[in-house]
């Protein structure tokens, strides 16, 4: 029960986090500098609009869609998730695999937004060295009951830091879904994934409405 909370208030605040950039910040923000601001913004806007709390879907899938990328490079995300097989699959079939893939972390963790009440996070100091182009930053999410480990795994870019995996209490998102994808592709094959998305993502929506 801890871990899936735990799971589903981290992915909420990843989430939050890729609503909460409102404009790229300079290329020479640190790593730990980065992290510390979004969470700071995260929670006062969730804190703030009772719409997001309330999971307004079209609101969220718009906030994603147009400041998702500025703070994440999600293809590496999506391609860390689906593997080997990442590059067996066409340009076509890629994009579709991304959407989808985002779909799913949005549409699944919508509902956790309204669970954001007094939360606080605390950012601990930066283990890396200056020349480092991936680091760890390692955080956590304090409120009411145990601390909750959160740490998010970010690349150096030409136009700043990304993120591009995190992990919640050991466990790190983009492999917890490569051992689903790795069994549905080796079942189904690349299409065969994403129609299971696509039809999780119905499923999903479905629920919402």
């Amino acid at each position: 029960m801890l871990r899936r909370t735990a799971l589903q208030l981290a992915s909420l605040l990843m989430t939050a986090m890729l609503l909460a950039a409102p404009v790229a910040r300079a290329a020479d923000e640190s790593p730990d500098g980065l992290i510390k601001r979004l969470a700071s913004e995260v929670l006062d806007n969730v804190k703030s609009d009772k719409s997001v709390q309330a999971g307004d879907m079209t609101k969220l899938m718009s906030l994603v869609d147009s400041q998702i990328m500025p703070n994440v490079n999600f293809t590496r995300m999506t391609a860390s998730a689906v593997g080997r097989s990442w590059r067996q699959a066409t340009p076509e079939q890629q994009k579709k695999l991304q959407d989808e893939f985002k779909t799913l972390l949005v549409r699944t963790y919508s509902g956790a937004l309204a669970q954001v009440k007094d939360q606080t996070i605390s950012v601990k100091p930066l283990r890396a060295a200056a020349a480092d182009t991936e680091v760890v930053v390692r955080t956590e999410v304090l409120g009411r009951g145990d601390a909750i480990q959160l740490d998010y795994r970010l690349e150096k870019t030409s136009t700043g830091w990304k993120i591009y995996d995190l992990n919640v209490l050991g466990v790190w998102l983009v492999e917890t879904y490569r051992t689903q994808f790795s069994q549905e592709i080796n079942a189904k094959g690349i299409d065969g994934l994403i129609i299971s998305l696509s039809e999780r993502n119905k499923t999903n929506s479905a629920k919402k409405s």
